[in-house]
């Protein structure tokens, strides 16, 4: 599994890199460091290399759309700083990265008309007439009494969402970290769970995928650059052991959300990433619960694809190659067992 889930997921960022490159042509952005590099974009006057337009628009006239944006980009070090020549320093963000699907995300979900449209809400079995809420604090009871602090890609009314493009995985943590959760042996079959062993890291790599580190149990502790901060060189030097862990994280903890709010849930994944949707089903048949059950869903973008308008469509297509179940993407340009595609426009 973990070997298909690694060439599923770097062909994927493969192909999204030299889409990007193209894309990126006329738009600000830098290349970050890794071979082949991911292109990272920067906001402009009234758009942003990231984003769809009309969904963009939305996002800067809703402030609490507007405040995801304040997600540091959790490795910055595998990215250039801003040239001088950009104006003021900027940190970069998460929703800054062509790989981020929390990005993908608000592009479909802020487009003006989506979350209205009844195929939409009833293919994902949203109901209520609010808005999506992006980055929604779950606040997962822990057997300590305390709650767990991580977020939620999305709640739109009573739907929880998670959001995945390039990850590699659904994350994987300490069985102590897992089964801390209040609820954990009463929702799932622990046995029945997937599990592995973890090499314990006492410091974290810096990585191009924000998202590969995002909507952790803790949160890193960042110097005043966006680092996390070096530990002290004997802890560093002390060899890694192994340790029992669970895969498939961040499903496990949003079916535990799911369950304590009375929410259903959905995985939307990309087809080309069919290791998602095994890792996903794993998860869901430990659940002990039949009612719990049904209120787990999953889909992919390319089945959302086919039921938003036509200029959203063809956006997803050019930028992420995605297209409705039956359609063939457009072209990247190039075969993806090629070289590059143009050159770097840096920030200007």
């Amino acid at each position: 599994m973990a070997v298909k889930a690694s060439w599923y997921a770097s062909e994927l960022r493969r192909e999204l890199g030299l889409r990007n490159r193209l894309w990126a042509r006329g738009r600000a952005h830098v290349e970050s460091y890794g071979d082949p590099p991911v292109i990272v974009y920067a906001p402009e006057e009234l758009r942003h290399g990231n984003f769809f337009d009309p969904a963009y628009a939305a996002i800067t006239a809703h402030p609490e759309w507007l405040r995801r944006f304040d997600k540091i980009h959790a490795q910055g070090r595998a990215l250039p700083k801003a040239e001088p020549e950009s104006g003021p320093a900027r940190r970069w963000r998460e929703l800054d990265s062509s790989m981020s699907s929390d990005a993908l995300l608000m592009n479909v979900f802020c487009t003006p008309g989506v979350a209205e449209t009844p195929a939409v809400r009833r293919t994902l079995g949203a109901d209520g007439k609010a808005p999506p809420v992006f980055g929604w604090k779950a606040r997962v009871p822990l057997a300590s009494g305390r709650s767990d602090r991580t977020e939620v890609d999305m709640r739109w009314g009573e739907l929880l969402v998670e959001a995945k493009l390039t990850e590699g995985n659904f994350q994987t943590r300490a069985a102590a970290v897992v089964e801390a959760y209040r609820d954990f042996d009463a929702v799932f079959d622990r046995e029945r769970l997937p599990r592995v062993e973890l090499q314990v890291k006492r410091r974290r790599e810096a990585a191009e995928f924000p998202e590969e580190y995002s909507q952790e149990h803790e949160e890193a502790a960042l110097d005043s650059a966006g680092f996390t901060r070096p530990l002290s060189p004997w802890l560093a030097a002390v060899q890694p052991s192994p340790e029992s862990g669970y895969a498939g994280y961040q499903p496990i903890r949003n079916v535990l959300a799911a369950q304590e709010h009375g929410c259903s849930f959905c995985v939307i994944h990309d087809a080309r990433r069919p290791d998602l949707c095994e890792a996903w089903f794993e998860v869901m048949a430990a659940v002990k619960s039949a009612d719990l059950r049904v209120r787990l869903k999953v889909l992919t973008w390319q089945e959302l694809a086919a039921l938003l308008p036509e200029e959203l469509q063809n956006f997803l297509d050019r930028k992420y190659g995605i297209v409705q179940p039956g359609r063939d993407a457009s072209p990247v340009g190039e075969s993806l067992d090629g070289g590059a595609v143009g050159g770097s426009h840096k920030l200007e």
